[in-house]
């Protein structure tokens, strides 16, 4: 590992405020930061690895917002179904046979995805934490990681409330900063109203972000109404859920009072164009919520709901999808939709730190080789990438100052002892 990186003469993409984008530009790492950004740095770069950046494009790390990378043992095992059909008879199921090591190996795998696809940051909700921690350190990744748990009955990798609360304080803020973690109660109709405000009481001292599912189906408002007389959004708001920092996924069937609430209280909100598609949830209100102010970054969801982790997919669904519900071409720009998985991604998750290349920001970067066809010519490299490149056009991912993939050689994981091992589990949790 160098302690001086220098990328030289790329085009660089900063996104950030002013969104600047240098034609040819520099970039020096020192460390974990990025020390500057901007046209032939030449102060103190003695004994720096220089990356040359001609016919590149770099980019902030990408942010996946929401995820359960350990699904991806389960990709393409149970397709094709409504929501509830899928969790109920074909997901918990399978899950109920999980182990801890199982989790390891299905998160490794789910990180060569996501490093061969220019994700350095992700956030991830599911069993045995520990197993997804522990990957995500030898991955070299960035993750803020939450234990899920269903109410107060026992699942799988869950006891008790108090086994969360002392997972979030044993692993946050391992491997340099690199993990953070975060609580994360499943959704309102697997955790009553009563419940979460016992874990807000029980976490009251360390304030943890909160990671749920929102809203995600027509279904769970309808019982949320039937039961409650009020939406998911407006029972989290009465309990005082949004008092706390919130990370919601999805907030597909959403009110404008549900609107309102969300933007009002800065809750983050995690867009899965790709999984809400493909299991008929429906479109998000993405446009809606981008007026109203509201905090948005993207996430695929867990690989077996999409079923695979690539952000570049989602940043183009993201955009067209918009355009074409609104019939309007203008409702989600090119700069709009990249910032969704950038630097809009960062706040949404409360992150100031991440997302954008500038001075004294956490060096997470994307290399892209734009000596591609489908890239060519380079009109507007933001368009590029939203609406033409693919995870196959990475060439080079620097997390926290350290170069983790590059050349289509993954330097921190063995690929193929990870796909053997998470084949082998596959076939057993299938059974």
């Amino acid at each position: 590992m160098y302690s001086k990186i220098l990328i030289k003469d790329a085009v660089i993409i900063t996104m950030n405020k002013n969104n600047e984008v240098f034609d040819c530009g520099d970039i020096l790492i020192e460390n974990d930061l990025i020390k500057s950004v901007g046209q032939s740095i030449q102060d103190e770069i003695n004994n720096a690895k220089i990356i040359p950046g001609k016919g590149k494009v770099v980019i902030p790390g990408l942010i996946n917002a929401h995820n359960h990378a350990a699904m991806s043992l389960f990709r393409s095992y149970a397709d094709d179904y409504p929501l509830m059909e899928w969790l109920e008879k074909k997901i918990f199921p399978a899950e109920a046979r999980l182990e801890p090591e199982d989790i390891y190996w299905g998160a490794l795998l789910a990180m060569l995805e996501m490093i061969r696809g220019g994700t350095t940051t992700f956030v991830d909700m599911y069993f045995y934490m520990e197993q997804t921690a522990r990957a995500s350190i030898e991955s070299g990744m960035r993750a803020m990681l939450s234990q899920v748990f269903i109410g107060e009955n026992a699942v799988p990798g869950f006891n008790s409330l108090e086994d969360v609360k002392s997972f979030t304080e044993q692993w946050n803020n391992a491997a340099n900063g690199r993990i953070t973690t975060i609580l994360g109660p499943h959704a309102p109709y697997t955790c009553s109203p009563k419940f979460l405000q016992k874990v807000l009481k029980v976490t009251e001292d360390t304030r943890p972000l909160i990671h749920i599912h929102l809203s995600e189906s027509r279904h769970e408002v309808e019982q949320s109404l039937e039961q409650y007389n009020k939406t998911p959004i407006a029972v989290m708001h009465e309990i005082g859920m949004f008092e706390r920092d919130v990370l919601a996924a999805h907030c597909v069937h959403i009110t404008e009072e549900d609107i309102d609430i969300l933007s009002n209280n800065q809750v983050g909100i995690a867009h899965n164009p790709g999984s809400n598609m493909k299991l008929g949830n429906g479109v998000a209100p993405l446009t809606k919520l981008l007026e109203k102010d509201a905090l948005i970054g993207l996430g695929t969801d867990g690989p077996a709901s999409n079923n695979n982790l690539d952000m570049f997919e989602e940043i183009r669904l993201a955009a067209l999808l918009q355009k074409g519900f609104n019939e309007n071409p203008t409702t989600i720009t090119a700069v709009k939709a990249l910032s969704l998985a950038t630097s809009s991604g960062a706040r949404a998750l409360k992150k100031n730190d991440i997302g954008v290349i500038d001075k004294g920001k956490k060096a997470d970067l994307v290399l892209l080789d734009f000596n591609q066809p489908h890239l060519q010519p380079k009109s507007d490299p933001i368009a590029n990438i939203v609406y033409s490149a693919a995870a196959s056009d990475v060439e080079t991912v620097i997390v926290d100052g350290n170069v983790i993939y590059n050349k289509g050689e993954f330097l921190t994981l063995d690929r193929e002892k990870i796909i053997y091992e998470a084949n082998l589990r596959a076939k057993r949790l299938r059974q």
